[in-house]
């Protein structure tokens, strides 16, 4: 203990303490996280302060800890325990760090969103990015944004660490450029409307596709947000931490479901008898929530639904039992705008992007180590 009081540990304590590899606890150095000094007793090694990695890994005294509004419980057998500021659900409802992301949605652009995702309170990081003068990769819309991500990600994989302000100017330049990847060059709109503009709809449809991408931005816990964080936490890009996580959307029942629901509905609308006896893949309710997803009800609500596609989906609850889930929310809205095919899951799939920049900064800036443990269970070492 030195005469201020703060206590050092060496390295081997330290990442003992932490749980994680040498090169983890000098990223946490380098980002200001954990307090070093040359060891008085050998100036080559370092000491590292006990406050900041009791902070980190949740053991910090309780004056030190930032008050828990939702607690879920320990983490049970093959669960991650992570520590978030982005998003909770909490007696049915979503919230973007603190904020109603129904409400949110009712007049919010999807920039506004991911700063409200971000914590980026007084400064707009939008504001500092330019566009990006390149040839648009082809392929489908999907395979543009990934090609968009994985740019970036190259080119972001040696940058040196960051200010907080300086990430969150990043993190708008990779949402910027994917959906410029999306919908291609053209004047500086807000991202819904560069959407619109690409797939020709209408200001009043504007509305609805950006109120698809506020409620699409993030869901609390799942794999994907796990990837991100993790990707984030060792280091790399918010480009590349974001990358694995829209990787693991992209395979995910949401999106699956988001297909299944769109093919659903075009049946549906041609032959509703053979509709209402494949029920199973239209999308009514999902097991994520306990009761009606609140973001399905609100972009319904505002999707105006022609009385055809409404009476089909009234049918299909009737029949089912259940409300409609986000996805098959997502495909209706869609289906009502005569979106491309496959324009249900851009949506998801670039309102989850902005959502997973959010993590990967929140993991970057203020996440505690993510603590999983492998146990093998194979055969016996050398039993062959």
């Amino acid at each position: 203990m030195d005469t201020t009081g703060e206590r050092w540990i060496g390295r081997g304590e330290a990442l003992s303490r932490l749980g994680v590899k040498a090169q983890t606890l000098y990223a946490y150095v380098s980002r200001g996280r954990i307090a070093a000094r040359p060891d008085p007793a050998d100036p080559r090694r370092s000491l590292y302060a006990v406050r900041d990695i009791d902070r980190l890994t949740g053991d910090a005294p309780p004056e030190d800890a930032p008050p828990r509004v939702v607690e879920a419980g320990p983490a049970s057998r093959g669960e991650a325990d992570i520590a978030s500021c982005v998003s909770v659900v909490v007696s049915g409802r979503l919230f973007y760090r603190g904020l109603d992301a129904v409400q949110l949605s009712g007049a919010a652009t999807l920039e506004e969103a991911a700063r409200t995702l971000w914590g980026a309170r007084a400064a707009n990081p939008f504001a500092q990015i330019r566009p990006r003068v390149g040839v648009t990769p082809g392929g489908s819309a999907r395979a543009r944004l990934f090609a968009a991500l994985a740019r970036r990600a190259d080119e972001d994989a040696d940058a040196r660490v960051r200010d907080p302000d300086a990430l969150r100017i990043e993190c708008a330049r990779v949402l910027d450029e994917a959906v410029d990847a999306v919908a291609g060059p053209g004047p500086r709109l807000f991202l819904h409307q560069r959407l619109a503009r690409f797939w020709k709809a209408p200001e009043r449809d504007a509305q609805l596709i950006r109120r698809a991408l506020v409620l699409s931005a993030d869901v609390g816990m799942d794999a994907a947000v796990i990837a991100a964080r993790a990707v984030a936490g060792a280091g790399a890009s918010p480009a590349a931490a974001a990358l694995a996580g829209l990787s693991v959307v992209a395979a995910s029942r949401a999106v699956a479901q988001t297909v299944e629901a769109s093919g659903w509905i075009n049946t549906a609308r041609r032959h509703p008898a053979e509709a209402m006896r494949d029920l199973q893949r239209a999308g009514f309710s999902d097991p994520d929530w306990s009761g009606v997803d609140p973001r399905a009800a609100a972009l319904l609500a505002a999707a105006d639904l022609p009385d055809d596609l409404a009476r089909v989906l009234r049918d299909g609850q009737t029949a089912a039992g259940r409300a409609p889930g986000f996805a098959l929310a997502l495909a209706a809205a869609a289906r009502r705008m005569e979106l491309p095919r496959d324009a249900a899951q851009d949506l998801l799939l670039t309102g989850r992007l902005a959502g997973l920049l959010a993590h990967a900064l929140d993991q970057a800036l203020d996440g505690s180590p993510i603590r999983a443990r492998l146990r093998y269970v194979g055969p016996e070492p050398g039993a062959h």
